[in-house]
């Protein structure tokens, strides 16, 4: 098959943008300048070692000595893989029948959709199971504090770094005058952590590390919830061996296998390591050890192994794919655009990409259970695409590949062809209940993506590899619209949650995102037909000419049809300004004029409530919009606003609540502690600031040509 000429644009696109830089980047002095130092206890600031699918998150310590106190403030302090899930027994038989609703269709059918989430048991249970479980909590003991814990205040000069360019973190601080140096790292290859302990007073028998293992979350929990340790008979863990601990929690049930030998100190406590004669001649000062999770039982690699793995898989993540360096601007948001940049990239790597794709969280705490919502697919992951890590985002999509057969079921379980995809699920698929099935703004990401991924490689095996997800999924799209005979154009909704999720579900009717995201995504499905060598589907196509125009009122895009009154009601304009996504978070089309565009921009950021609930991904999206409509110095200002929801901590996570949210309920620690959608959001954004999108013939479009920005990129792709 003949490729489109459109299809090596990218790579054409990128040389020209290498050719014109002067000399290399240098990768490893670009991301060494952003290593997070840090010379106190910082709640909201722990560091994360992570291989993609398994992250460690570790106190000042280097460890998770302070759990408590960093979930009681900021950000807990655990152990998760995307593997571990655990659900408690279904003794009543629930199923989402027992949560769902009737709602009335424009073609006068009703549905039946699970939306009782909260006010049933039914609905509770289905929310909450399965859930993500946390694995073993590992801490510092010294034997010269009351019964071995540490207080805050025994940390003595404490030096924290991650070097970013290694993975590696390193920590150094005094105990009782003693010097202690502690290396954390995750190997790339196998779940394990890798510590190194360094002090005189492991040569004294002093200093161990201890792994206890909790029941799980509080399940009543949504967001954030606490280690459980309570209950300690309703779960099991047995010592088999010296070596390996079983763990059985629920159905559920997990390995811990280490290096060194385990010692037993109560139903769920192990000590690592610790002699059982101290006091023998020339005892070592250092002591390392790897702890290894898996479903399976299985041998931990050795420090040194892991060690030199994390390094290896590091160094190959910087040194390849694309870089972009801002030395030398002038001006003074470079240096804070650069750091965001690197850490959200590490933290990305770290802890976004595995098989089930990633929670709003990743893999430093739990929140929604620890579900994905796929309409966070698109900022979670797209971003790996035209940063030169397209594989990175091909593991998250063969979930949806794997799970075609299920989507199928569902959408013919709600009369529709083709596959539909639930929103907030966990590895199975199964919708869980509330406003999550009237949610639409998911469906077309599969297609967003694929159709990403296939522009950049060019490739046949591309094209073949995701058509069915692409085809099916388009014509879901089409089904799930409706004819409306006397208006001769498409109805969409209700019932229908808009990606603005402030609407009224039974009533909400041709939101304009949704409207030009429908309409887009089948117009990509026909390209994929005809480069399939397939007939283009006509219900796509008269879909396609009967969409009915976005609406709008005095002169600009309202959220919906439905409810035209975005900018007459101030309750109205909060959360997210989707209107603005027809044109930047999707490509320029003809269904999208750009006067209207212009004014919808203006009115957005004159009169949204900027202080009331916007979230960490607003403010990438809104500088999408400025990006293509040629407005680069709102983009930059925009982007980099320190507003609620876009105030990223020292290791680069953004956490979600406002301090004005905060104060009203009283709460010390932020509503999300942390939300990688956020970081996902500016890397894609930030990539489109950068080189643009196809046929952009504007150098850096989303940056003011004003002298005061130095730009070099090596290896980026123009979005769509």
């Amino acid at each position: 098959m003949k490729l489109p000429l459109a299809l090596a644009l990218p790579a054409l696109f990128t040389s020209l943008a290498l050719a014109g830089s002067p000399t290399a980047i240098d990768r490893q002095a670009v991301v060494a300048r952003h290593n997070p130092q840090l010379s106190a206890i910082d709640y909201g600031a722990p560091l994360t070692v992570g291989n993609g699918g398994f992250a460690f998150t570790v106190d000042i310590t280097g460890l998770q000595s302070f759990g408590q106190a960093y979930h009681q403030n900021a950000i807990p302090l655990e152990t998760l893989a995307r593997w571990c899930w655990v659900s408690e027994q279904n003794t009543e038989g629930y199923t989402l029948a027992d949560a769902s609703v009737e709602f009335l269709q424009p073609n006068g059918k009703t549905i039946l959709l699970p939306s009782r989430g909260t006010s049933t048991e039914a609905g509770l249970w289905l929310r909450r199971n399965p859930r993500l479980h946390p694995l073993g909590q590992l801490s510092l003991v010294w034997d010269d504090a009351p019964s071995g814990q540490l207080a805050e205040s025994d940390i003595q000069s404490p030096q924290q770094s991650l070097d970013l360019w290694q993975g590696v973190i390193t920590s150094r601080f005094q105990l009782a005058g003693q010097p202690v140096t502690i290396v954390t790292a995750c190997d790339a290859e196998t779940d394990t952590i890798a510590v190194k302990i360094d002090s005189p007073l492991v040569a004294q028998g002093k200093l161990h590390a201890r792994l206890d293992f909790p029941k799980g979350h509080d399940p009543a929990v949504k967001n954030t919830p606490g280690l459980d340790w309570s209950a300690p008979e309703s779960h099991r863990t047995t010592l088999l061996g010296s070596r390996t601990i079983n763990r059985e929690v629920e159905s559920t049930r997990y390995f811990a296998t280490c290096s060194n030998e385990f010692q037993q100190v109560d139903t769920h406590s192990f000590l690592i390591g610790k002699a059982p004669n101290p006091q023998k001649p020339n005892a070592s000062s250092q002591q390392s050890f790897t702890l290894r999770y898996a479903p399976f039982a299985d041998d931990a690699p050795s420090y040194q192994t892991a060690l030199s793995r994390c390094q290896s898989r590091w160094e190959r993540f910087w040194s390849t794919g694309a870089a972009v360096d801002f030395a030398g601007s002038a001006n003074p948001l470079a240096e804070k655009l650069e750091k965001r940049m690197i850490l959200s990239r590490y933290l990305t790597a770290a802890q976004s990409v595995a098989p089930i794709p990633p929670q709003e969280s990743g893999l430093t705490c739990n929140t929604w259970y620890g579900k994905h919502h796929t309409e966070m697919t698109w900022w979670n992951i797209g971003h790996f695409i035209p940063w030169g890590k397209s594989e990175y985002a091909e593991i998250n999509l063969s979930w949806f590949l794997d799970n075609l057969p299920n989507a199928r079921l569902l959408a013919e379980s709600r009369g529709l062809r083709g596959a539909r995809w639930s929103k907030m699920t966990g590895p199975d698929m199964r919708e869980s209940p509330g406003g999550n099935p009237m949610i639409f703004w998911n469906q077309p990401h599969p297609i967003h993506l694929s159709h990403m991924l296939w522009k950049q490689s060019g490739s046949d095996e591309t094209l073949r590899r995701y058509a069915d997800l692409v085809l099916e999924t388009a014509d879901c799209l089409a089904t799930m619209l409706h004819f409306d005979e006397e208006r001769g154009e498409y109805l969409l909704g209700p019932p229908l949650w808009i990606a603005q999720e402030i609407h009224d579900q039974a009533t909400s009717q041709n939101p304009s995102f949704e409207l030009a995201y429908w309409r887009w995504a089948l117009q990509i499905a026909q390209e994929w037909r005809e480069a399939l060598s397939l007939p283009r589907h006509p219900d796509w196509d008269h879909a396609i000419a009967h969409m009915p125009e976005l609406p709008q009122t005095h002169g600009m895009y309202v959220a919906l049809e439905s409810h035209p009154d975005t900018w007459d009601n101030i309750d109205s304009r909060h959360d997210h300004p989707q209107m603005l996504m027809p044109l930047g978070f999707l490509p320029e089309t003809d269904y999208v004029d750009r006067d209207t565009m212009h004014a919808t921009l203006d009115g957005v950021i004159a009169h949204w409530d900027w202080e009331a609930k916007i979230w960490g991904w607003d403010y990438p999206m809104i500088a999408m919009t400025a990006t293509r409509l040629g407005r680069p110095a709102e983009a930059i200002e925009i982007l980099l606003r320190d507003g609620p929801n876009n105030v990223y901590n020292a290791n680069g996570h953004c956490p979600q609540g406002s301090d004005r949210v905060r104060r009203s309920a009283n709460q010390s620690r932020p509503e999300i502690a942390v939300y990688l959608p956020a970081n996902g959001s500016f890397l894609s954004t930030l990539a489109l600031m950068i080189v643009g999108w196809e046929g952009c013939q504007t150098e850096h479009p989303g940056f003011p040509k004003d002298g005061s920005w130095t730009i070099k990129a090596e290896g980026l792709s123009p979005l769509l």
